[in-house]
């Protein structure tokens, strides 16, 4: 009875009851690189969880190019710059540093220092992970994979750990370079999130 009146109150002032803001904040892979505008990740995430019954609005925050050290530096503008405190951050960053072959530490440095600043924001973090190339040093590759992980634990933070899961090797689901997604392969990639993302967001 009490949220019936409640929302009855937000309807009499000309209010709708607060949706969802999840902000992509990550490189091409959540930016839609090679797709028509409005077919990229946030757009997706954002219609499918519509149809979950999540009157979410996805952001896409994602650079095409960024390593972890130019999205480091951008975040505080860029949440400052949103309007609203998001209520999810999706971040979604690493591959780019992977393959230029940066240090692991520095990456691991950089999204350490983002999720730090998320959290004493108190925002709510979903951290996508990324592999490495399978032709890399192992050594590397170990190293590297380790990041997502060890610092979710560490901010006790909600890790989704491959972000190209289901899209990755799929010739349907990748764009020729090899890299991106396509459009079937963002769909792909938002349908196997959706119940991590929905999690994330204390709606599952």
């Amino acid at each position: 009875m009490r949220r019936f009146f409640a929302i009855l109150g937000l309807l009499l002032l000309g209010a709708a009851p607060p949706r969802p803001l999840i902000l992509a904040f990550g490189d091409s892979l959540t930016a839609g690189y090679g797709l028509d505008r409005g077919l990229g990740f946030a757009p997706q995430l954002q219609a499918s969880l519509r149809r979950h019954g999540i009157a979410a609005r996805g952001a896409d925050a994602g650079v095409s190019g960024d390593t972890s050290q130019a999205a480091r530096a951008r975040l505080g503008w860029t949440l400052d710059g949103l309007g609203a405190k998001p209520d999810l951050v999706i971040v979604e960053l690493g591959g780019n540093d992977m393959l230029r072959g940066l240090d692991p530490g520095l990456t691991r440095a950089n999204l350490d220092a983002i999720l730090t600043e998320l959290n004493r924001r108190k925002i709510k973090v979903l951290l996508a992970g990324m592999r490495a190339a399978p032709n890399l040093d192992p050594a590397y590759i170990a190293k590297f994979e380790l990041i997502y992980p060890d610092l979710a634990r560490r901010h006790r933070t909600a890790l989704y750990p491959f972000f190209l899961d289901g899209a990755a090797g799929q010739k349907a689901m990748i764009q020729p370079d090899g890299i991106h997604p396509t459009f079937a392969g963002v769909k792909r990639i938002v349908s196997n999130m959706v119940p991590a993302v929905k999690r994330a967001l204390g709606a599952a």
